[in-house]
């Protein structure tokens, strides 16, 4: 993730953020309950305190807990509705920076923990927020640079006229629309070791791929499966073979 970033931002953050005020959200982050919490949201929905509880291990009064110290550390913002109370990741800038250190953590040496079907699934597909990320998500990157439609450098990413010319014939995204938040980013994929894209391109892509029938989610996992539809559909569009 600091690789998108200048030289001069750097600075500016440097500036902003005291190294105690980033401990505290390191200290947030560093505990096993509040990192399962924060992994099962990286998928980019809702989850109650009950669901949260499952994933993290934990009982409802410590999820509960967990829960606040994370909302005040700005992880994870509440939703109510009616009733009931959801939370989510505060925002995307929240997963890339999950993201970039479980690329870390998948760098550090080998527990020798067996890898099981769950492991390879979320490396073939994930959702990472409201984007693609493993194999998947990188192929798109790959594919999309190769062609021109899209340049990946220094860990940012821009959209080319080319690249919205195609992803708008061939696929039916809709780029238009006024928003804060950048077009084109890159997000490091933590079991590639190499960028996946992010940003509103990243999310439109992703929103498509489900809505055209080529992906599709698992259950208790931000995994997706890709369907026979989307085995066609991006090798025709992507030269991707799944």
């Amino acid at each position: 993730m600091t690789g998108s970033l200048s030289a001069a931002m750097l600075g500016a953050m440097n500036t902003m953020v005291s190294g105690t005020t980033l401990a505290e959200v390191a200290a947030a982050i560093g505990d096993t309950a509040r990192a399962n919490i924060l992994a099962a949201l990286m998928d980019g929905r809702a989850l109650t305190a009950g669901e949260l509880a499952w994933h993290a291990g934990v009982g409802a009064p410590t999820t509960s807990g967990h829960l606040a110290r994370l909302r005040q550390a700005g992880l994870v913002a509440e939703e109510r509705q009616g009733r009931h109370r959801y939370h989510r990741l505060a925002g995307p800038e929240v997963a890339h920076a999950l993201e970039a250190l479980m690329a870390v953590a998948a760098s550090s040496p080998p527990r020798h923990r067996p890898v099981g079907p769950r492991d390879e699934a979320l490396r073939a597909a994930r959702t990472c927020y409201d984007h693609l990320a493993g194999r998947l998500g990188v192929g798109l990157a790959d594919a999309l640079q190769a062609r021109g439609h899209v340049v990946i450098a220094d860990g940012a990413g821009s959209l080319t006229a080319s690249g919205e010319r195609f992803l708008a014939d061939t696929l039916g995204v809709d780029l238009a629309g006024r928003s804060t938040r950048p077009l084109c980013r890159t997000c490091l994929d933590w079991s590639e070791r190499r960028p996946h894209l992010a940003g509103r391109l990243g999310a439109a892509l992703c929103a498509r791929c489900f809505a055209l029938g080529w992906i599709e989610p698992t259950r208790d996992s931000r995994a997706v499966a890709v369907t026979d539809a989307g085995k066609r559909g991006f090798a025709e569009a992507f030269g991707l073979a799944f």
